[in-house]
Order: C-alpha cells, then sequence, then structure tokens
C-alpha cells in the first residue's frame, strides 16, 4: 500500500523567477494538500548530506552549489498514491522532454534548473521530509 505524502522542493532557480505561487497553485490544484511547508537555504553540510546519493557523480559539486544558491521552499504534500501522482504532474527531470503542463515543462530551464525536485519512492519520501522537518512538524496523517 502506498503512503498518503511526499516531499518536494522548490528550487531556487524558481524560487527567484518568482514561481512560488504559481508552482504551489498548480500542485493545490492537481488535489495535494500543503500538509507542512518552509522557505529556508541549504548549507553546503546539509546539501551534500541530501544529496549524498549523487556523491561519485561528475555533477554533484556543481548540484550542491546550485542548491546553495539562494532560498528553497521545502514542503510534505498529502494525497493518496502521493508519490507517483506528485511525479506525474511535475514531469520528466529534464523540462525539454516533460509533458505540456507539467510544472518542470512550465517553469524548468534545463536539466538542473528543473524547477522543484520530488521523492521516487515513498522510502525517500519519509528520508527526505525528516531531513528538513522535525517530527514535531510533520503531520501527514489525514
Amino acid at each position: 500500500m502506498t503512503q498518503n505524502f511526499t516531499f518536494t522542493i522548490i528550487k531556487p532557480c524558481a524560487v527567484k523567477a518568482g514561481h512560488i505561487g504559481e508552482i504551489l497553485a498548480d500542485i493545490q490544484k492537481s488535489g495535494f494538500r500543503i500538509v507542512a511547508m518552509k522557505l529556508t537555504n541549504m548549507t553546503r553540510s546539509e546539501a551534500e548530506t541530501f544529496y549524498a546519493i549523487h556523491r561519485e557523480q561528475l555533477f554533484f559539486r556543481e548540484l550542491v552549489n546550485f542548491m546553495i544558491s539562494g532560498p528553497i521552499v521545502v514542503a510534505i504534500l498529502g494525497k493518496e498514491n502521493a508519490v507517483a501522482d506528485f511525479r506525474n504532474i511535475i514531469g520528466a527531470t529534464d523540462p525539454a522532454k516533460a509533458s505540456e503542463g507539467t510544472i518542470r515543462k512550465k517553469y524548468g530551464q534545463n536539466l538542473q534548473r528543473n524547477a522543484v525536485h520530488g521523492s521516487d519512492s515513498d522510502e525517500n519520501a519519509a528520508i527526505e521530509a525528516a531531513h528538513f522537518f522535525s517530527g514535531f512538524e510533520r503531520y501527514w496523517n489525514d
């Protein structure tokens, strides 16, 4: 059975471009509840920990530098089948390959500056949410 929450980051490029409100509106129009949300900045250490799975990749340092380049919005989103449904509304990682109407197609610039991060599994959604929200802040039960 799938869980009823997922995790997202509105990336620095989308925050800087002024797309926070539009992206949140698209998320809510797709039936998601915003369960927890905050505007924050990642430290280098936080970004390196969050993206540790990519540590051996050539793009790791550039990714970390990008994610600490400005404020981000982190959020826990509630909906039945949340992870899969959110992956559908954000679209392909590369905005050029994303379907029309998806968040990445509308607000993304390129493979790295693709507007949003979305968890890729129920397990990662829980891990990623816990990275930014304490247990006290996380209320995703219906």
